[in-house]
């Protein structure tokens, strides 16, 4: 049997204190920030990137994750496909972050088992439309922005792929709670190693589901905008956090 130690829980908490993916640049390759790798269909677009602020209220280290102008661009972060509910859970991602305007634009953080380079949420990941989510990935679990929903402001918990089917229906998993432009909310997802998953909103219980997410497809942690028409959209992130047990069992 192998001692689990001090580093026996694998844990993530990334400020964006230093490095970018600067606007203008034209790589499409494969590009890491910090200990997350960045992602997104027209990311080797001259107007995507991921830029930190350096004036308020954009300091502690805030990023701006940048799309392209064209619609099912998006702009990510994500790990890799690390993640094993029953052998590394319970699993803990948070971040917090807010948006400039809540328009034209779908936004997901939480896990899922899509994260190719080039990934999007319509059509790859799941989209929300007047009161139906379509969920494309077969696994994902995590926190749903879209303006093409009836509550185009407000936060969704949605999951796929557990014991329990995922909701298509939105107003099943409506949290109460809109975001609100300018203003930060604190996200934090919950993940037991039997699947059942909880969500809060700025310290607040808001669902919670048993069987929401499988225990043995690997996930990655996604946070991602997406554009939804011919305007460049933003999400300002404060800072992202993860924590897991290590799989000591491999």
């Amino acid at each position: 049997m192998v001692s689990q130690n001090e580093h026996g829980r694998i844990r993530i908490f990334e400020d964006f204190l230093g490095a970018e993916w600067p606007v203008a640049e034209t790589a499409d390759d494969s590009m890491n920030y910090g200990q997350f790798r960045v992602i997104g269909q027209g990311k080797e677009q001259t107007d995507s990137g991921i830029t930190g602020g350096e004036t308020d209220p954009n300091l502690n280290g805030v990023v701006c994750l940048t799309t392209t102008d064209e619609a099912e661009h998006t702009c990510g972060l994500t790990t890799s496909k690390c993640l094993d509910v029953a052998l590394m859970g319970p699993i803990v991602a948070e971040c917090r972050l807010q948006f400039a305007d809540l328009d034209t634009k779908e936004f997901y953080f939480g896990l899922t088992d899509v994260n190719d380079d080039t990934a999007i949420l319509e059509g790859g990941n799941l989209h929300g439309a007047t009161t139906t989510f379509t969920l494309t990935a077969s696994d994902l679990c995590g926190f749903h922005l879209s303006a093409e929903l009836t509550e185009d402001e407000m936060w969704h918990c949605v999951y796929n792929g557990g014991t329990t089917t995922g909701a298509t229906d939105s107003t099943d998993v409506e949290s109460g709670v809109d975001a609100v432009a300018g203003e930060y909310n604190i996200l934090r997802l919950e993940v037991d190693p039997n699947g059942t998953a909880r969500w809060y909103i700025d310290g607040v219980l808001k669902q919670t589901v048993a069987g929401a997410v499988s225990t043995t497809t690997d996930l990655a942690l996604l946070c991602m905008v997406e554009a939804k028409g011919s305007a460049i959209e933003y999400v300002s992130v404060d800072y992202i956090a993860l924590s897991c047990n290590r799989d000591w069992t491999v």
